[in-house]
């Protein structure tokens, strides 16, 4: 499982996925299902996440199961950004759909 960051062009979201990596096309297809067509990501350490978020983290990665998804853990771009230092935050993924 992973935690990542990413910034869109509304807020930043805050999502837990099982897929291996955050350039896997299927993850990059599935924000583009949601609308999502360009954007800044920044994985985060998990256990992090677990401990900033307790009870909704483990129903929200309960969830995931065994399948390949995502989920969104905050919607509250304010919030997410603000609960993780930059040290927290890995490489910068970016993405941005060609015209």
């Amino acid at each position: 499982m992973k935690a990542a960051l990413i910034f869109t062009g509304s807020s930043p979201l805050l999502i837990l996925t099982s897929y291996p990596s955050l350039k896997d096309e299927r993850f990059i297809d599935k924000l583009k299902h949601k609308g999502i067509n360009k954007y800044i990501a920044f994985e985060i350490p998990v256990e992090s996440t677990r401990e900033k978020y307790g009870m909704r983290f483990e129903v929200i990665s309960s969830d995931l199961g065994k399948t390949e998804d995502m989920r969104v853990l905050d919607y509250n771009g304010h919030l997410a950004f603000e609960r993780f230092s930059f040290k927290e935050l890995g490489e910068m993924i970016t993405h941005e759909e060609s015209a």
